[in-house]
């Protein structure tokens, strides 16, 4: 089966997560152009999932996602892009979360999860299984089998913007999916990592609104960072340099140190994992 399309070539219901969804569209989402974004409502992981799918708060981000999943890259000009806010991957009682960035836009805005379909994620779902934590070291599409354990992936920002490069603003108006997100996960989350600075100067808020305690002066970002929240439970977040192309490919964040980190944050999070065979 073509990765963006159905059997019938058209692309899936806007509310089912496992495929791309609608080009454009889906179900009316929280959010407009000018509206706030109210969440207190949402009881269920899932029910925030299929909410953000529709959010449009964004106007830049809007017009940018869309442009590039009607445009689309000539290597997948074949496939429908998802073209929407991306939710979060992984269970609703995930113990370990991942903090990105924001999707990109021939990757998540074209298959619909999170890392998934481009080299940063290809890094990270690799060590991810290398250390135990994924069923697989590779994501192409939103179907194709991948399951995490006991890990969940998020990002601050949920729409691919142009150049990778969200503003505070569209930072900052993103910020309540990924508060609600974290209260919902409160129960059962027990460490974090984020990727880059960006996404640690974006969560940091986060947290402190979703009821942790975040140390004053806030903590500054580094790869290998370690910081403890509290209130009422504790709760590690570490800093590791983003699985960004720029950062791989000149060896600024190696496999080796990719593992290091999410094998440290697993054991905080309490989830076993494999010994590094290196």
């Amino acid at each position: 089966m073509d990765r963006g399309r159905t059997d019938s070539g058209d692309p899936p219901d806007a509310t089912d997560l496992t495929g791309r969804g609608r080009l454009l569209g889906g179900p009316a989402g929280p959010a407009g152009p000018a509206g706030p974004v109210d969440l207190a409502g949402l009881t269920e992981l899932a029910e925030l999932d299929a909410r953000v799918t529709g959010c449009r708060a964004c106007p830049r981000l809007v017009d940018w996602r869309e442009e590039v999943a009607r445009t689309r890259r000539a290597a997948f000009a074949d496939q429908t892009y998802w073209g929407r806010p991306v939710p979060g991957f992984g269970p609703p009682d995930a113990s370990l979360l991942i903090v990105g960035l924001a999707p990109a836009a021939h990757g998540a805005n074209r298959t619909g999860r999170m890392f998934t379909g481009d080299r940063s994620g290809d890094v990270l779902y690799a060590a991810l299984h290398e250390v135990g934590l994924a069923s697989r070291g590779t994501a192409v599409s939103a179907d194709d089998g991948l399951t995490l354990h006991g890990v969940r992936i998020t990002s601050p920002v949920r729409c691919a913007p142009p150049a990778n490069k969200p503003t505070p603003e569209e930072r900052d108006t993103c910020r309540p999916w990924l508060v609600r997100e974290l209260e919902l996960l409160r129960p059962s989350l027990r460490a974090v990592v984020v990727l880059g600075a960006f996404g640690w100067q974006a969560a940091l808020p986060a947290f402190a609104r979703a009821g942790w305690e975040v140390p004053r002066p806030r903590p500054a970002f580094a790869h290998g960072a370690r910081v403890t929240l509290t209130s009422p439970g504790r709760l590690d977040l570490f800093g590791c340099f983003h699985v960004s192309q720029r950062n791989t490919f000149t060896g600024r964040l190696t496999p080796a140190m990719l593992r290091e980190v999410l094998r440290t944050a697993a054991s905080a999070a309490g989830l076993p994992t494999r010994p590094d065979g290196g």
